[in-house]
């Protein structure tokens, strides 16, 4: 599972260590790292924390290598990190571009190619975390609405080589989810508008048009849920959970 050290990775990590008898925690915060597999152990499971940056053309290799190494199978791939600057379409670099890209894509197609084969013989399950900007791209933040796109036609075409081989793929799309980076995002608009933070906090979510933020336990649920085996026929599939943010069908 990649980006486990906060946020969403982090919930659910230790959410699937109720689920799974060992869990391996990737991202570049080992401090992070160390103290989320401190509850993954204490849900019972076995961790094993990898402090690595998947933008690196070797971090797929390290990661699938050490976690064969140690637990011999993979049953379930969890993308999740990826942060990609929310600038203006006019604004940002072509430096900037790349970076996005290259953690939340390619980081995530490079992992799921060298996982591919341990996945098949476990008949495992991948999920691709996207977001909701895919749906409703905008001009203030134009590079998350294209990179989520892509990370979730990325899933089909997983999917689709999936059914042959057994491999189960799907794309998960967060709404608005109150994170670390979610709140710095709403404090540089806070400061842009000249307003309080609580103020810009209401604002947004009024203009989301929704009733609450989501929470990061809201989205491990869901996450758990497709890899179990109770999710076994769903794949191809691209699951919003958004507290109704997105209207259209």
């Amino acid at each position: 599972m990649t980006g486990s050290s906060s946020g969403i990775g982090r919930a659910t990590a230790i959410r699937l260590s109720r689920d799974f008898s060992a869990v391996v925690l990737a991202a570049r915060n080992a401090a992070g790292l160390a103290e989320v597999a401190e509850q993954v152990r204490a849900n019972g499971a076995e961790p094993l924390a990898v402090d690595l940056d998947l933008m690196s053309p070797t971090a797929a290799e390290i990661l699938v290598s050490r976690t064969m190494a140690r637990f011999g199978r993979i049953d379930a791939l969890l993308n999740i990190a990826g942060a990609v600057p929310g600038l203006d379409l006019f604004q940002m670099k072509d430096e900037q571009w790349d970076a996005g890209m290259e953690l939340k894509l390619h980081g995530a197609r490079r992992l799921t190619l060298r996982a591919w084969e341990a996945l098949k013989a476990t008949r495992g399950a991948v999920v691709l975390m996207a977001g909701n900007a895919a749906e409703v791209p905008t001009a203030s933040a134009a590079a998350v609405g294209v990179i989520n796109a892509a990370i979730v036609a990325l899933a089909k075409a997983f999917a689709d080589r999936g059914l042959e081989d057994g491999v189960q793929v799907n794309s998960v799309s967060p709404g608005p989810v109150m994170t670390g980076r979610r709140l710095a995002m709403i404090e540089k608009w806070a400061a842009t508008h000249k307003v309080a933070v609580d103020d810009a906090k209401q604002a947004l979510l009024t203009k989301a048009g929704i009733r609450r933020y989501g929470e990061p336990q809201d989205i491990a649920e869901l996450m758990a849920f497709t890899v179990s085996r109770a999710a076994r026929w769903m794949t191809g599939t691209q699951l919003r959970i958004d507290g109704g943010e997105v209207r259209a069908i």
